[in-house]
């Protein structure tokens, strides 16, 4: 089924239960082993699993003057994803902001950054994904930046690309590829599955996987990447050193000579 580009509810709940339905584990393989936040973005809601497109917001460290501003801005079904600046000494997120999201209807929240209220956190089903738990509380002092191209948990994330999260961890999909990760992520499902009923059925994964012939052709590999140059049949010969101007001259002078002396 294409996809509608547009942000309409329809589109947004069908593209959220194709991503979900992929899960993070294939969506990165369909990204080319690729897009995924750093390994210690933890999930430590109840529930893990989430998919919506980003809305960020970048803040000065330690203050979370923007963060209610932002959660406010955040449009129902959207993930909150916010720059910490990884500080992981001051909590930029609680219990109040996760039921505030959660009665907006957010698909989940990431922060590169700390949060607090673990216990309240826990018992809920929306998703927060952050780097670590610690008491303190940010201060409210500065201004932030909302909708802008942002880093988090290692990632570059632009307002509308899709955030997709669980158990694993969280994947970024660029807005521009989400239809061709889809398309890639269905089709390794399917070889998935054929795999599966392979291995069921007594084979071995490394004949499935042919990695026999695969050892057998790196065997075979010349590990030095500039050897490859021979590989083409560019031999290498050596060059005569060049001659210089001066060389030449004395050169020409002395056949000159010879001859005259004949």
């Amino acid at each position: 089924m294409p996809i509608d580009p547009s942000n309409s509810v329809t589109s947004l709940r069908a593209t959220r239960r194709r991503l979900l339905f992929l899960r993070t584990a294939v969506l990165s393989d369909a990204l080319g082993k690729a897009g995924a936040m750093d390994h210690d973005m933890h999930c430590f809601s109840a529930n893990c699993r989430m998919a919506g497109p980003a809305t960020t917001l970048r803040i000065h460290t330690a203050d979370i003057l923007m963060v209610g501003k932002a959660l406010s801005h955040c449009p129902k079904g959207h993930v909150l994803v916010i720059d910490g600046q990884g500080e992981l000494n001051t909590a930029l997120w609680g219990a109040v902001t996760t039921a505030s999201a959660l009665l907006k209807g957010l698909a989940g929240v990431v922060i590169d950054g700390a949060i607090r209220d673990l216990a309240a956190i826990r018992r809920q089903r929306l998703p927060v994904f952050a780097r670590a738990v610690v008491p303190n509380a940010g201060g409210a002092e500065y201004r932030g930046e909302v909708d802008i191209p942002i880093q988090c948990g290692g990632a570059v994330i632009h307002p509308g690309d899709w955030i997709v999260g669980d158990e694993d961890g969280v994947v970024v999909i660029p807005a521009a590829r989400l239809a061709a990760v889809l398309e890639t992520g269905r089709r390794l499902v399917e070889v998935e599955k054929k795999i599966e009923r392979e291995i069921r059925a007594g084979k071995e994964l490394v004949s499935i996987l042919r990695y026999d012939e695969l050892l057998d052709r790196k065997s075979k590999e010349t590990f030095l990447p500039q050897m490859r140059f021979l590989e083409k049949g560019q031999a290498v010969s050596p060059k005569s050193p060049r001659k210089s101007a001066h060389s030449k001259n004395s050169e020409e002078s002395y056949r000159l000579g010879s001859n005259s002396r004949r």
